[in-house]
């Protein structure tokens, strides 16, 4: 019997095709109506205004320093296995995390799925992959960075940034002078080798630091007209923070490099809240924090555990699995000092639609299995029968027990951003956390849109079929097949680093049968406070996740208990 899994991957993909086609769509006719008898050249004019303002805000004073490990994984594997010199491999199992350089020349990426990699590439060799391994070189070279910044702010297992401005002037030493030392020392020290962008901020440090890749350093002259040539002809797809369906969704605008950002300003004022008017425009000149700290646990977000198996339809084991996943997270909340006051289940059918259901408790969250259990198998049964290969449980809403004094109260509740934009992925478990960005750190909606690509990659999955493995702790990246770049602070290939987020596959979904008292909710998508009951939190939940042209696009299409059961769209 021929495996399946292509298919469901490709039928997966078709549908995300489509989804976005319609929104371009809408998009298009949204700007048809908002261009439609106004006067462009007045709201040209309020923009340049706007730049001026955003330009008296430029700082050059800071040397910011984005290190980004070549290849990691496989370079680590290489390191472990010398026969593969030379050869085409890749990491991972159902999606690769990362590819050889050889395996790169024959189109083999980061994110894409094997079977395709095995397609462009029939000699490719697949490694299993080994995080111990990883976890332990990781920790090898983030101890050498931090001797050049101990306030660096990692941004996965294999990357971060540090601001070189005090050790420069202490050493006195020029910058790239200092970055060439640094790469130095981690090849020394791991045989692993570092490519590094110089800037005076982090967003064109990130991207400077592709400029030279592999193993090579790129410095960007600390100038504002330097860094508004560099910027003009840049791809908007290489810039942090604009994912792979924004990318589409300005391309559709005719917006395809920074450059293009300007001409189209008055278009990008008046669609402000699709596009996100500061973000684009800070982007068009180059700008961005420069602030580099460590993380603190204040910004953890959420805690969760899930785990990926071959498609299982009986209830009992469904269940089992949901057991081991509630132990685990049980587990990890007693040791973290965690608890919280939302629960989420995710789970995933064998046609990789994804799908979530969330019970908000009127009290903290136990830290007991069988507690965790019940809530998950409350917010379960309702959708049986199923045929699954994912299954999580995540808390969101957190309190964290070791701080000093208790976290609640209005200050808490309303502290975390409701937007999309302000919220960042904190909750690596290999390398640390990355502070909050400020407002204009990404375009609307691109943690909901990279949560989806999670999702859609396969999160979880990143095991060979059959494995019980978990791999939530370890974390996952952004859809790797399409070239969308993560926001500030985020790993473009922690894969395996990132804990679930709630996440959906943009398809109308069943309404929530469970809990009706109305109450106030925080949505763990977008952190909007909701005056509802469970079942209106989850219509939201599902909305958030279908965002909203693509819920459009989908009432006509098969039910979702056609996916329920396993059958493929035809």
């Amino acid at each position: 019997m021929s495996d399946p899994t292509p298919l469901c991957q490709f039928q997966n993909e078709k549908r995300k095709d489509k989804e976005l086609s319609v929104k371009i769509t809408k998009i298009l006719k949204q700007r048809e109506e908002a261009l439609n008898g106004v006067d462009i050249c007045a709201i040209e004019n309020q923009v340049d205004h706007i730049i001026e303002e955003l330009e008296d805000g430029r700082d050059l004073s800071q040397i910011i320093v984005h290190v980004d490990m070549d290849a990691f994984y496989a370079s680590v594997e290489l390191l472990h296995n010398s026969s593969l010199e030379g050869k085409p491999f890749g990491v991972g199992g159902g999606v690769l995390c990362t590819a050889s350089y050889e395996a790169r020349k024959y189109g083999v990426r980061s994110g894409m799925a094997e079977f395709v990699a095995r397609k462009l590439c029939p000699e490719l060799i697949v490694v299993k992959l080994n995080f111990e391994r990883y976890s332990e070189m990781s920790k090898r070279c983030m101890r050498i960075f931090r001797t050049y910044d101990p306030n660096m702010s990692v941004a996965g297992c294999d990357e971060g940034y540090l601001n070189i401005t005090q050790y420069c002037a202490d050493h006195q030493i020029d910058a790239e002078t200092c970055v060439q030392e640094m790469r130095t020392a981690v090849h020394s020290e791991t045989k692993l080798t570092v490519s590094a962008g110089v800037a005076p901020n982090k967003m064109l440090a990130k991207i400077s630091s592709d400029k030279n890749k592999p193993n090579g350093q790129f410095l960007l002259p600390f100038d504002r007209d330097s860094i508004k040539t560099f910027m003009h002809d840049l791809s908007i797809r290489k810039v942090p923070g604009v994912g792979r369906v924004h990318e589409r969704l300005l391309d559709a605008i005719d917006i395809k490099s920074c450059g293009d950002i300007y001409t189209h300003r008055a278009t990008l004022y008046l669609m402000d809240k699709q596009f996100g008017l500061r973000f684009l425009l800070k982007t068009y000149l180059g700008i961005a924090s420069n602030v580099v700290q460590a993380g603190t646990r204040e910004e953890r977000k959420s805690i969760g555990a899930e785990r990926t198996f071959r498609a299982l339809s009986d209830k009992h084991m469904i269940l089992s699995k949901l057991e081991d996943v509630a132990d685990e997270l049980a587990r990890d909340m007693v040791s973290g000092g965690w608890t919280g006051k939302t629960v989420t289940l995710k789970y995933k059918l064998d046609t990789y639609q994804v799908f979530t259901r969330a019970k908000s408790l009127d009290r903290w969250a136990s830290q007991k299995k069988e507690d965790l259990f019940a809530i998950g198998k409350e917010l379960l049964l309702p959708e049986l029968p199923l045929t699954i290969r994912l299954i999580g449980l995540r808390i969101t809403k957190l309190k964290d027990l070791h701080a000093a004094e208790p976290a609640g109260g209005i200050k808490r509740f309303f502290g975390t951003s409701s937007s999309p934009r302000k919220r960042v992925k904190l909750e690596a478990d290999i390398g640390g956390q990355s502070e909050p960005e400020g407002e204009d750190d990404s375009m609307p909606g691109f943690y909901e849109e990279e949560e989806l690509d999670l999702d859609h990659l396969g999160q979880g999955d990143q095991t060979m079929e059959g494995s019980d493995e978990m791999l939530s702790k370890p974390h996952s990246k952004p859809h790797s097949g399409i070239n969308a770049s993560p926001p500030l602070g985020t790993s473009s290939k922690n894969h395996v680093f990132n804990l679930f987020e709630a996440s959906g596959s943009g398809l109308l979904q069943d309404q929530e049968r469970v809990v009706t008292v109305a109450e106030h909710h925080t949505c763990p998508i977008c952190s909007k406070q909701l005056k509802t009951d469970n079942q209106g939190l989850n219509a939201h939940i599902d909305f958030c996740l279908s965002k909203g042209a693509i819920l459009e696009a989908q009432a006509e299409a098969s039910s979702p208990k056609a996916f329920k059961t396993g059958k493929q769209l035809k």
